[in-house]
């Protein structure tokens, strides 16, 4: 009877053990999952990143004149979701995906300066009070940075609503919280951040006074550059005399996306279908003007979620910067740029695909299905079953 009753405890003893190993198995994969899923996998992708490489400098005389360097990220359309359309499991999602790709790209990276071309929330042009400040408040714990980072913002539609939505209401409250500079200088080179929502050319006290404000902007870029036609020019701190970069939201005027292409442009059956002036992209008017009043070397525009480059005029070049968010695109991307006064150099950054991480969840979740199959004895026994139903059919 004794051997008996040892025997049962040492059988339950193996069980309780084989159990407590397949526990121990399990933890074990969803943790590392986990781990590669949420954390490693931004690592992985932004270390094949590299800052681009700007031509080798000219020769003066004997000594080398070197530039200083600045390394820019452009980001666009991160569309923060509010209280109103934002599911709390897509706002954990989407909003985590971009909180470790920029602060994995930070560290990884080290930019000086970071731009984001507008949309930053989703709702702003409705959220109350209350509900904006809660949207800032998690949009500051996402794009925390160092000090010695600027972070730059240029303000888009659903920032502050369309032209017919925009009030001096909305404007004011997202300038309290995002420096309301229009020229920024650093390094020699001048970034002009343009409120494009307000180019509507209808000659609303808002529109007016954007205009005025990139008027005056103009003026200070001539005084600059020595233009005989720039008139009387104050006596404060000449600006550099480069040609500046334009940051908007709204891409300038063009027809559609139907000469974009690369993995990350609009998908083949939307690029033909034509753009709504001052809804898709700037009217044809304020695109001009623009490129007329601050003839900018290099345009970055947001806005259409996908990427594409343009040539404008007389050659001026416009990137537009795909979405950063798993919400509007598979593969999200961002711009790093190598600037100096006279030269640039682009390159694009993309970030993990959401069908990657999702086909490794799924693949994940197989393995463990079979694990505990395996352990069951369950798997054996259909793999077994299945075999005899094969010899029965072969021998009719």
């Amino acid at each position: 009877m004794a051997a008996i009753r040892f025997g049962f405890g040492r059988l339950k003893f193996h069980q309780l053990k084989s159990r407590s190993f397949l526990l121990l198995k399990l933890i074990a994969v969803v943790f590392a999952v986990l781990l590669f899923c949420e954390f490693l996998i931004y690592y992985l992708v932004i270390f094949r990143c590299n800052w681009p490489a700007l031509k080798t400098p000219a020769y003066d005389g004997e000594q080398e004149t070197l530039e200083p360097v600045l390394k820019a990220m452009f980001l666009a359309d991160t569309h923060l979701l509010g209280e109103l359309r934002g599911h709390w499991l897509d706002k954990l999602r989407r909003e985590w995906q971009m909180e470790r790709a920029f602060q994995t790209a930070l560290w990884l990276l080290q930019p000086e300066v970071v731009f984001i071309l507008g949309d930053i929330f989703d709702e702003g042009k409705w959220s109350s009070p209350q509900a904006w400040a809660d949207d800032v408040e998690r949009f500051q714990k996402m794009f925390r940075h160092p000090h010695h980072v600027q972070l730059k913002v240029v303000v888009g539609n659903h920032d502050i609503g369309f032209h017919y939505q925009m009030s001096t209401y909305r404007i004011k409250r997202f300038e309290k919280v995002f420096n309301p500079e229009r020229l920024f200088s650093w390094k020699g080179i001048n970034f002009v951040m343009v409120n494009s929502v307000a180019l509507e050319g209808d000659g609303c006290s808002i529109c007016s006074e954007a205009e005025a404000e990139l008027m005056e902007i103009s003026h200070k870029l001539n005084c600059s550059q020595g233009e005989p036609s720039s008139g009387h020019c104050p006596d404060e701190q000449p600006l550099p005399s480069s040609a500046p970069v334009l940051l908007q939201h709204f891409p300038l005027f063009r027809r559609s996306d139907a000469n974009c292409t690369g993995e990350d442009a609009a998908p083949p059956d939307h690029r033909a279908l034509p753009f709504k002036e001052r809804y898709d992209v700037l009217s044809r008017e304020a695109s001009q003007k623009l490129l007329w009043w601050l003839r900018p070397r290099l345009v970055l525009s947001g806005h259409t979620h996908s990427a594409c480059e343009v040539l404008h005029g007389a050659g001026t070049p416009e990137i537009s910067v795909p979405s950063f968010s798993w919400r509007n695109r598979n593969n999200p991307s961002f711009i790093m740029g190598s600037m100096t006064a006279t030269e640039y150099a682009l390159a694009k950054c993309y970030l993990p695909c959401e069908d990657t991480v999702l086909l490794t969840y799924c693949g994940a979740a197989v393995f463990l299905v079979v694990l505990i199959l395996v352990h069951l004895g369950l798997l054996r026994s259909t793999f077994l079953f299945g075999c005899k139903l094969l010899r029965k059919f072969k021998t009719v």
